[in-house]
């Protein structure tokens, strides 16, 4: 049931709306093109771009469907991609040959979704991860030639992260979100799994990711137990764990393992910027590598012989675009992206300080001209374990071209600053987050950027439940508010999300049975009276993750109480919006809107 809202300010022409992007990357295993996700002609899909010769890029067919990731076979023979059926969630692991025959499902679970982690490097060999409908998770090894199957482990909050190139140990990841631990599983050949080995047992924290060498013998993590920020942590078989890389300034965001073992390139978040490096595992050796020409990276691979890396980049002026780098020599060559978009506006790193004395990292977008205070949108990010860096937003681009400002903070139990700050907004401490955000605005006024009279608020998932939430215990702070695919109440949110999501969400909100006073207290529908600004609430009919019943139950109380409440639902998206036709519908109904509401009449 699509709307399209019409009426309030016109829309300014911005070529962010339908600027494409690139994810994903992988290298061939020759070192001759790259294959990525690129959404060039209005959905994701499958492209290749030769690296010599100057072929352009072409796609690889692989049907209809949203594709989120895909990988190059050490072979070369293969593909592995990522689709997701309908715009949703529940995705499924498809391979094709790179000339895009032979196109084929290796994982889809009725009901449930499949996920692939990485290739073995033996043969065609690929780990997989597939999540029933109950919410129960197999780590399983499929050959993408022949389909063969075989089931390494199995059990609820379970990820398989790395197996051995002999196949005789995985690497497992169990436990909820903020709580995950890492162990190595033996694997005998015809049996089944042996005893798991915890690898940083009894330290609080959580490790997130890691990666084997061909013989499994090291298992490389990415850890924060133990310690506040996230680093680069070894832990030999039988051996005592060993720091490789970490920084006092700096949380590790991500890490790729050469395939031969031998060295690993980190991306370092530096408050919300990407910075490289890389290790030498044998030696622990590690050198900085210069700046990537992109403030964030969000994704890394390894060449065959760890002699390159490929990243997907961006920043506030470009889309994610891929970049090869040469590890030995440094240097960062751009072979796929759209490019840098003229008169897109840069983002201002601000710190704001909340009532209880903790510093909050900001992202400012002043309006281009702007003289005097100004109407603005404060932006919550989803999670809450995200973080808001510097990154490529039409959304942003397009409030700015229509004269809106945007504020988007990192507000308690955001990613990237520690783990003592992610952790500050667990449980009862959601309330303290709650108060950041008039804390965020309160500063906002007080520099004499934003006129307080014209200010919204909005989120997307989390950040959809923050907006709801300020709007009830701040009612008359803010002039409107965006809803995307927000929880608007605990109760019918853990009833109705997938179970492996309710599940995983316990440690940070709450358990429904034992701590339901404390999630009905943190409920917007359950306070919905204190509303007073009119509402717009986006969401994606597929969304499973946050079921469209909680925009439904937004949009009734709403409608009960006489609130004013737009709404705009994507038929054919999820979690998230991946086609452009409906980003182009997305930005442009919630700038409409937030024109009407926060801009004077022409």
């Amino acid at each position: 049931m699509a709307e399209l809202l019409t009426g309030g300010a016109r829309l300014p022409a911005h070529a962010a709306l339908t600027a494409w992007s690139c994810r994903r990357p992988a290298l061939a295993p020759g070192d001759d093109a790259v294959v990525y996700v690129g959404d060039e002609d209005g959905s994701p899909r499958v492209w290749i771009t030769p690296l010599a010769g100057g072929a352009p890029a072409h796609p690889v067919d692989t049907g209809p469907q949203p594709v989120a990731d895909v990988s190059w076979s050490p072979t070369g023979e293969r593909l592995a991609v990522l689709v997701a059926p309908g715009g949703g969630e529940h995705t499924q692991v498809w391979t094709v040959r790179p000339d895009g025959g032979d196109l084929r499902p290796l994982a889809a679970p009725p009901g449930g979704s499949a996920s692939f982690v990485r290739w073995t490097h033996r043969g065609d060999v690929l780990l997989l991860a597939e999540t029933s409908a109950e919410g129960r998770t197999e780590a399983v090894l499929a050959d993408a030639a022949t389909g063969a199957r075989q089931v390494v482990a199995a059990g609820p909050l379970l990820w398989p992260a790395a197996a051995s190139r002999d196949h005789a140990a995985v690497l497992l990841r169990r436990g909820p979100r903020g709580r995950r631990r890492m162990s190595l599983a033996a694997l005998p050949s015809g049996h089944p799994p042996g005893e798991e080995r915890e690898l940083l047992p009894g330290l609080p924290g959580t490790t997130d990711h890691g990666a084997l060498p061909p013989l499994g013998d090291v298992a490389y993590l990415l850890s924060d137990a133990g310690r506040d920020r996230a680093a680069l942590v070894a832990v030999p078989a039988g051996g005592e764990a060993a720091v490789l890389a970490e920084r006092p300034d700096a949380e590790l965001d991500r890490f790729s393992l050469s395939p031969d073992g031998r060295r690993a390139v980190l991306v370092w978040n530096v408050d919300g910027r990407s910075e490289l490096a890389v290790v030498e595992t044998e030696t622990g050796r590690a050198r900085a590598l210069p700046p990537p020409p992109a403030d964030v990276v969000t994704s890394v691979r390894t060449s065959l012989d760890g002699s390159l890396a490929v990243l997907a980049a961006e920043s506030p002026t470009e889309p994610s675009h891929v970049l090869v780098c040469d590890l030995d020599g440094g240097g960062c060559a751009r072979v796929a992206g759209a490019g840098p978009l003229p008169g897109a506006a840069g983002a201002e790193p601000v710190r704001i300080r909340a009532r209880d004395g903790l510093e909050l990292a900001a992202w400012l977008y002043r309006p281009p001209g702007a003289r005097g205070p100004a109407p603005f949108a404060v932006h919550l990010h989803g999670g809450p374990e995200d973080q808001e860096r510097p990154a490529f937003n039409p959304l942003y681009q397009n409030l700015l071209a229509a004269g809106i400002g945007v504020l988007a903070p990192n507000v308690r139990g955001s990613a990237g600053y520690g783990r003592a700050f992610r952790e500050a907004d667990d449980l009862a401490l959601r309330f303290r987050a709650i108060d950041d955000v008039a804390d965020c605005v309160a500063a906002l006024v007080r520099t004499g950027a934003a006129d307080p009279g014209r200010i919204a608020c909005m989120g997307w998932s989390y950040g959809g439940y923050l907006t709801l939430a300020a709007l009830t215990a701040h009612p008359g702070m803010f002039r409107a508010g965006v809803d995307v695919c927000g929880i608007a109440d605990f109760e019918t949110f853990y009833a109705r999300t997938e179970p492996w999501i309710a599940a995983a969400a316990v440690s940070e909100y709450g358990h429904p049975e034992a701590d339901r006073d404390l999630l009905r207290a943190l409920s917007p529908l359950r306070a919905f009276d204190r509303i007073t600004a009119p509402l717009l609430v986006v969401h994606g009919a597929r969304d499973t993750n946050v079921p469209l019943h909680e925009a439904q139950q937004v949009i009734a109380a709403a409608a009960a109480r006489g609130l004013p409440c737009d709404h705009l639902i994507f038929p054919d998206e999820g979690h998230e919006i991946r086609r452009t036709s409906n980003r182009v519908s997305y930005v442009g109904t919630v700038v409409s809107w937030l024109s009407r509401h926060l801009l004077p009449p022409p």
